[in-house]
């Protein structure tokens, strides 16, 4: 079983379901897919909203391991994305040597605001924590408490793990920071981070046209009597 988290933000909702559907049509394997949505969270997320947070998710996206009891291996992804491949390939890619793995990703913002005038913050390590192979027995570090209490950089930063080589590797595939990074005809997962195309300022960016597909065909019913 692929077991996926997907930050959840009312401001994207169909965004998430598009996400959903583009997985679980692709996918060669069974897949489980949990939304974190912060209704749903309850006490176990309580820390007040930063003026830097730009989703929901931004912080409830660290509790994964704790939510997989520290168990086994997990996935999580942000919900302004498209996966364009069987999730099955990123899931095989796990390696017990490291706690995380990401694409590292070498991206300097020029811009400040983002969709819907969020701010946009540059940091080292900027967009790595937005797919994570989490291998959740080594990240016991992210308890509820720590998770609600540790600065933005700390936790994005992945500074909970005291040790940079614990940090893998996968693909660029996995995470192509759509209108960032130059067109690829290999891409597994496009990241609108910017802004997806569910946003009117949006609506003719790279892979929108896949987007506006994926999201026609999740829509369909089969009129037809079997």
């Amino acid at each position: 079983m692929v077991k996926i988290f997907i930050g959840y933000d009312p401001r994207e909702t169909v965004a998430y379901y598009v996400m959903c559907h583009s997985i679980i049509t692709r996918a060669s394997e069974p897949v489980s897919i949990t939304p974190l949505s912060l209704d749903n969270l309850g006490k176990l997320m309580t820390r007040e909203r930063n003026p830097l947070q730009s989703t929901d998710f931004s912080f409830s996206r660290f509790l994964t391991p704790f939510l997989c009891d520290f168990e086994g291996w997990s996935i999580f992804m942000d919900c302004d994305m498209l996966v364009l491949d069987d999730i099955a390939k990123l899931w095989a890619l796990r390696d017990e040597r490291y706690a995380v793995q990401v694409v590292k990703h070498e991206h300097q913002p020029k811009e400040s605001v983002k969709f819907l005038n969020a701010p946009q913050t540059p940091y080292q390590k900027k967009n790595w924590s937005s797919v994570i192979l989490f291998n959740n027995a080594k990240c016991k570090a992210l308890n509820p408490d720590y998770v609600n209490s540790a600065s933005g950089l700390e936790l994005h930063q992945f500074k909970w793990l005291g040790d940079d080589s614990l940090i893998g590797e996968i693909p660029h595939r996995w995470n192509h920071l759509v209108d960032y990074d130059s067109k690829s005809n290999d891409v597994s997962n496009a990241h609108f981070t910017l802004g997806g195309p569910y946003f009117n300022e949006f609506t003719d960016c790279e892979y929108s046209r896949e987007w506006f597909e994926e999201r026609d065909r999740m829509l369909h019913a089969d009129q037809r009597q079997k």
